[in-house]
């Protein structure tokens, strides 16, 4: 006997073996934004639990009371109605419906992403003073770009912001769709190409904390990792001036260098970067002689510009930016490399696939290799543009 309480004992702290290399943070964050959406969680775990718990209690209960040797148990082969249970069993599933309805709404609305912050904590609002703190995030493969632009700096793989002050991200990416995250801060939003989406959010403990791409995004991924600081103020600014110290000017060319796909990258600093850089990588027009999503926007919203738009099609042109270096990526297909889609057959007739574009003129036997996206009001920092794009007609 004596040997089968310690087995017992040790079969229910085996299960906590497992827990033993987890780590909680999701659970036990240091941002006020993620503070809520664990609270949302542990609400919601608490209202469902209201009702799975009752449930498996009398799941035991009537399967020991009513087992066959008990002979006490009232036995009842006509029974089929009890008003009063059957208001039981659907008034409480559907109070708990009601109530984790309402907590989603609110919550769907408060932990809105994109909306600006309207405190600290639970217990500190904003100072009306108080300026957030623009991050311009860019997924790269497989590293993250991170512009200060307020601050003229940039890093890579490594973030930092101040303890307390709101910090306004910009995300996007230069390829792929990723996911930018940090647990301890606030939940993942996706990263695009072509497009921005944002994140606002605050950090209220100093402390390292883990960033990572939460989206696979090819073989690079699982090193896609960053270290954001949480920092007094005092450390934020010698941060920035070790930044601007040790980092050196990221232009252009430095840029199309640091977007091809590489692994493991270490922590750069770049001490000055291209004003318009950002929004040139967000209308995918960084490489030079490349046409601009917004500028295309604005031909199509002109009306187009006929047969003498046929010559922005080389401009247009963008996933096969690395092929003439012959870096492709694994099992890339049309439009990036040319090749045919595996579930499609070979074009043997000598001809390219084409995307008819708004306002192009889409000639028979035309290599229109074109992967474009659109997205209202961007800016851009890319070259002149061509003639069209002041149509009026």
């Amino acid at each position: 006997m004596p040997k089968l309480m310690k087995f017992s004992r040790l079969l229910s702290v085996l299960p906590l073996l497992f827990l033993a290399g987890c780590n909680m943070v999701v659970m036990a964050p240091s941002g006020d934004i993620a503070v809520q959406q664990r609270d949302l969680i542990v609400i919601s775990t608490v209202l469902m639990l209201l009702i799975i718990i009752p449930v498996i209690f009398l799941t035991l209960l009537f399967a020991w009371r009513y087992r066959h040797s008990n002979t006490a148990a009232t036995y009842a082969p006509e029974w089929h109605h009890s008003t009063r249970l059957e208001i039981i069993i659907w008034a409480a599933p559907l109070a708990i419906i009601i109530a984790l309805g309402a907590v989603t709404w609110i919550s769907t609305h408060k932990l809105d992403p994109y909306r600006l912050l309207d405190r600290l904590d639970a217990a500190r609002a904003i100072p009306a003073d108080t300026k957030p703190l623009t991050v311009e995030v860019v997924a790269l493969d497989w590293k993250w770009l991170f512009f200060y632009p307020e601050l003229g700096i940039a890093t890579v793989n490594e973030l930092a912001a101040p303890v307390d002050q709101p910090i306004n991200f910009k995300i996007t990416a230069s390829s792929v769709m990723n996911s930018f995250y940090i647990p301890a801060l606030a939940g993942q939003i996706y990263a695009m190409p072509g497009m921005e989406t944002k994140l606002h959010a605050v950090i209220n403990k100093e402390g390292e904390y883990e960033g990572f791409s939460a989206n696979y995004s090819g073989s690079g991924f699982s090193h896609m990792r960053f270290k954001f600081h949480g920092l007094p103020r005092e450390g934020f600014d010698a941060w920035v001036a070790k930044v601007k110290q040790q980092g050196t000017m990221l232009n252009r060319d430095a840029y199309l260098k640091l977007e091809k796909p590489s692994e493991k990258e270490p922590v750069r600093y770049y001490a000055g970067a291209d004003a318009d850089l950002y929004n040139a990588i967000l209308n995918m027009c960084a490489t030079p002689g490349k046409m601009c999503m917004n500028e295309m926007m604005h031909i199509d919203m002109m009306g187009g510009g006929g047969k003498e738009s046929v010559e922005n099609r080389e401009k247009l042109q963008y996933d096969n930016r690395h092929a003439d270096e012959g870096i492709v990526a694994p099992a890339a297909t049309v439009p990036a490399t040319g090749a045919p889609a595996r579930s499609e057959p070979a074009n043997t007739n000598g001809s390219s696939m084409q995307h008819d574009m708004p306002g192009m003129d889409s000639t028979p036997g035309t290599d229109m290799r074109h992967d474009g996206h659109s997205m209202p009001g961007m800016t851009n920092g890319a070259d002149p543009a061509p003639a069209q794009l002041n149509n009026n007609n």
